[in-house]
C-alpha cells in the first residue's frame, strides 16, 4: 500500500526525504551496508509477494461472496490495521483537507473492486499488468522526456499484445482492469494534493477508514445473504492482512534500507509475480503472447526507473550553474 503513494515520485525523478535515507554516503562498513541492502531487497519482494498473494486468497473466496464481498472486508481490514497504527487527527481535518480525503476514498475502493472484477475474469497476472499501466502513465506523463516517450511506447506495445481481439477476449473484464489502471493514477494525484495538506500516511489512513465504511452496508448483506463459511472468510480476511499489512510493514521497512529507484524497480516485478502466482496456484495458462506483453511493461517501467527524468536532468543543471 505505501508503493502505491510514493511510485510516482520514485519514478518521476521527486522523491521524498524519508525515502532516500538509504542512499547517503555514510561511514558505516562495506559489510554493513551490505546486509542493510541486502534485508531492504528482501523487505521489498516479501511485499510485493504478500500483495499478489493476497489477491490470490481473496479470489478464493470469488464463488461465495464475489469481489465486492472481498473487497468490503479487505477494506475493513485495512482500516483496523492502519488506523491503530498511524492514528490520524481526523478531527482536526480542514474543509480543504477532507475534500481529497473523500475523494481519495472513493477511489480506493473503485481501485481494490475493478481490479478484483478484473481478476475473476481475465485472471491475476493479465489484471494486475493492466492496473500497473495507471502509475506508469502518470508518472511518464509529468516526466515528458524522450526517455518517456519511449517507455510509454514500449507499454503502450505491452498492453495491445495483452488486450489484442480474439474470440475468447473478455473485453469486460479488460474493462474493468483499465478502470483499476485510472483509479490507480487517480489515487497517486490524489496522494499528492493530499501529502501537501496533511502530515505523513495520515489522510491514507483516514480515505482507508471512509472506504472501509461505504462498503460496510455493501459488505453487511452480502454476508446476511450468503452466510459464507469460514473457509470463505478465512480467505477474504488474509486478502486484506496480505495485501494490505503485510506490504505496509514490508515497505516501510525496505524504504529505510534501499535507495528509493531501487525500489520503484524491485515493485516492477510485480505483473511478473503475479502472473507466476496466477500460474502456479490456479493454473492460469498465459501464452507467449501475454507472457511477452507482461515484460513489454515491467521493461518499460524499469528503465523508466532508470533512466534520468526532466526533473533530476533541470536540478543537475541547476546546480551546475
Amino acid at each position: 500500500m505505501l508503493w502505491f503513494v510514493h511510485y510516482e515520485q520514485v519514478i518521476g525523478g521527486v522523491q521524498n526525504p524519508t525515502m532516500t535515507q538509504a542512499s547517503g554516503t555514510g561511514t558505516g562498513k562495506h559489510s554493513g551496508k551490505s546486509g542493510r541492502r541486502t534485508s531492504g531487497i528482501a523487505a521489498a519482494a516479501v511485499g510485493a509477494l504478500s500483495n499478489q498473494l493476497g489477491a490470490a486468497s481473496g479470489s478464493l473466496a470469488f464463488p461465495v461472496i464475489g469481489p465486492a464481498g472481498v473487497v468490503a472486508v479487505r477494506q475493513l481490514v485495512a482500516a483496523m490495521i492502519l488506523l491503530p497504527l498511524v492514528r490520524p487527527r481526523i478531527r482536526s481535518l480542514t474543509r480543504t483537507q477532507w475534500w481529497p480525503v473523500l475523494l481519495l476514498a472513493v477511489v480506493f475502493g473503485t481501485m481494490n473492486l475493478t481490479l478484483y472484477l478484473a481478476i475473476d475474469r481475465i485472471g491475476l497476472g493479465l489484471a494486475v499488468t493492466l492496473e500497473f499501466c495507471g502509475p506508469l502513465a502518470v508518472a511518464l506523463l509529468g516526466s515528458r522526456t524522450r526517455n518517456s516517450a519511449v517507455c510509454a511506447l514500449i507499454a503502450g506495445a505491452g498492453v495491445i499484445a495483452i488486450t489484442r481481439p480474439q474470440p475468447s477476449t473478455d473485453y469486460l473484464g479488460i474493462g474493468f482492469g483499465l478502470i483499476a489502471a485510472c483509479s490507480w493514477a487517480a489515487y497517486i494525484l490524489l496522494n499528492r494534493t493530499i501529502g501537501a495538506r496533511i502530515p505523513g500516511v495520515q489522510g491514507t489512513a483516514t480515505a482507508t477508514a471512509v472506504s472501509a465504511i461505504l462498503f460496510l452496508p455493501i459488505g453487511a448483506w452480502i454476508l446476511i445473504t450468503t452466510r459464507p463459511d469460514a473457509f470463505t472468510l478465512l480467505c477474504a480476511v488474509g486478502a486484506g492482512v496480505l495485501a494490505s499489512a503485510v506490504p505496509f510493514v514490508a515497505d516501510l521497512t525496505a524504504l529505510r534500507k534501499i535507495p528509493a529507484s531501487l525500489f520503484g524497480t524491485l515493485m516492477s516485478l510485480n505483473p511478473v509475480l503475479a502472473a507466476l502466482v496466477g500460474a502456479l496456484l490456479f493454473k492460469e495458462g498465459l501464452g507467449g503472447i501475454e507472457w511477452a506483453g507482461i515484460a513489454l511493461i515491467v521493461t518499460a517501467n524499469t528503465i523508466g526507473l532508470l533512466l534520468p527524468s526532466r526533473t533530476m536532468s533541470v536540478t543537475n543543471r541547476f546546480n551546475k550553474s
